[in-house]
Parts: structure tokens; C-alpha cells; sequence
């Protein structure tokens, strides 16, 4: 099935914590190019959110963005009771020993290591949440490309079923149009008042229905479109391949137009020309 490079995708999640969002948008490129946008204290994270994308897609620029928002009320300082009551406790005892009755001030008890604590986020749990919301975002990217290159594909096989119905055209007209330039070159002998041996006559037919024989363009065409239908089948990137099945149909569409001594067939080339180029541009976005 076939992958557009176009996409976005945009999953968050909430904890007490706080939040995390990832937001990721590709578009076509010729290799796989990802930048990634987070906080420096997750940048350690980047390595593996590489492996983890690179095993989803093999091509297309990717932009991914992590915004975090922390609960600021999950975080701060809080004093530990316990360790404070001892140190009261402690002071006050050797206060009665020395005989004085000066208790510690608060401030003094505050700046006992371990009274103060401060609350934090733990770094652990942020990671391995950013990590998994990340891999959730890439396979909701890979859903949304999958949905995008079925309409290619759509958009490409119709194409293909327009580019024979021009062809069975040419076969059709080739025959009337050959009888026409015999009929028109044996009505110009007789305007000029020619002699010309029968033979001769038929010879110039002959190499004039050569010059104009496009049998063998129209199988190569065929063929091509023919492997056009079998690549959509491929469970593999095929945005490649089908960029050079379309230089090859450009290259039999303008020899079929080199060929051409008729407008009706120079018309028919154009618009072969056109379908090809219709399904060249929609291409350039299969992975």
C-alpha cells in the first residue's frame, strides 16, 4: 500500500504531572531528514525517537515538536516535619543544659540540611512518557500517510485507465489515418499530372506507414502501465520506482508525438503528455 510524505499527526497526554504534546508534520523529501524540537532537558531522548521514526518511514522532511507544561503545584518546597521537630527537640535540650532559655528561630531550623525538600518531577517517569507518546504519535503519522496515499494511488490509476483509453485512440485511428495520406498522395500525383510506376507508389506508402507504425511504442506503454498497477501492490517504499516509470512514459509519449504525421495523434500526445505529467507530480509525495 502506498505512503504519501505528507502527514501530521498530534497526540498529547495529561498526569499529574502536568502535560506533553508531540506534534509531528511531514512533507516530500528525497531521503528521510527529522528535526526535533524539545527541551534541553529531554535533547538526551533524541537518539532513540531517531530509531523509533526511522523504523516507521523511510523518507519525507519530519518536523517533531514536543511542547511540556508542568504542573507548577506538583512542584516546589516543602519542609520536613519530622527532621525539624528533631532538631527542635535537639536544641531545646541543650538549651536547658547551658541554662538559657533562647530557643532556635525558625530561620535557623530551616537552614538544618534535610528540613528543606524540594518537590520535583520525576525525570525517570517524564522520559519514559515522552518516549511512548512519541512512538503513539509516529503511528498515528503512519495511519494518516497510509490514508493520504490511497487517494494517490486513486488519483495515479485513473490516470492510468485515462492513458489507454488515448492509446486504444491512436490504434483505432492509425488504419483511416494512413488511408488517408495514400489517398491524399495519390490525389496529389494525379493534380500534378505525374506518371508514377504503381509500385513506386505503394513503396512511398510503405515507408510512410513505417514512419508512422507506433505498434512498439504502444506495447512499452503498455508494459509500463502494466508495472504501474503491480508497484501499488508492493508492501515496500515505491515512490522512487514509480518516479522512473514515469520518465520512461514520457519517453514513448514523445516519440508517439515525433512520430505523428496526423493532428488528430499530435493531439492524442499532448494529452498523454499531460496525464503523465499529472501522475508525475503526484508522485513526488509517495514515500
Amino acid at each position: 500500500m502506498p505512503q504519501s510524505m505528507t502527514a501530521f499527526a498530534r497526540v498529547s497526554r495529561q498526569e499529574d504531572w502536568g502535560s506533553i504534546t508531540w506534534e509531528i508534520r511531514s512533507v516530500n523529501h528525497r531521503y528521510l531528514e527529522p528535526s526535533y524540537r524539545m527541551p534541553d532537558t529531554l535533547r538526551e531522548l533524541e537518539m532513540s525517537l531517531r530509531e523509533t521514526l526511522r523504523k516507521a518511514v523511510s523518507r519525507g522532511k519530519v518536523d517533531c515538536s514536543l511542547q511540556l507544561a508542568l504542573n507548577r503545584e506538583q512542584e516546589g518546597i516543602t519542609v520536613n516535619e519530622a527532621k525539624a521537630r528533631q532538631y527542635i527537640e535537639a536544641t531545646a535540650a541543650i538549651a536547658t543544659m547551658m541554662g538559657t532559655a533562647t530557643p532556635a528561630s525558625p530561620v535557623d531550623i530551616l537552614q538544618w540540611p534535610g528540613v528543606l525538600e524540594e518537590r520535583q518531577v520525576d525525570a525517570e517517569e517524564l522520559k519514559a512518557a515522552t518516549s511512548a507518546l512519541f512512538a503513539e504519535a509516529v503511528s498515528q503519522l503512519v495511519e494518516g500517510r497510509a490514508v493520504e496515499g490511497a487517494k494517490l494511488a486513486d488519483f495515479i490509476l485513473q490516470r492510468v485507465a485515462g492513458i489507454r483509453i488515448e492509446m486504444a485512440k491512436v490504434r483505432e485511428l492509425l488504419p483511416r489515418i494512413l488511408a488517408a495520406q495514400k489517398q491524399k498522395l495519390s490525389e496529389r500525383v494525379a493534380d500534378l499530372q505525374l506518371t508514377v510506376d504503381s509500385d513506386r507508389l505503394e513503396q512511398e506508402i510503405v515507408i510512410l506507414a513505417q514512419k508512422a507504425d507506433v505498434d512498439e511504442e504502444l506495447d512499452r506503454l503498455e508494459a509500463h502501465l502494466g508495472e504501474i498497477e503491480a508497484v501499488f501492490k508492493r508492501r515496500e517504499p515505491i515512490g522512487r520506482r514509480l518516479d522512473f516509470l514515469m520518465q520512461e512514459l514520457n519517453r514513448e509519449a514523445n516519440t508517439l508525438s515525433s512520430k505523428s504525421i496526423d493532428s488528430a495523434t499530435t493531439q492524442i500526445a499532448v494529452e498523454l503528455k499531460v496525464l503523465i505529467e499529472q501522475m508525475r507530480e503526484q508522485i513526488q509525495n509517495i514515500e
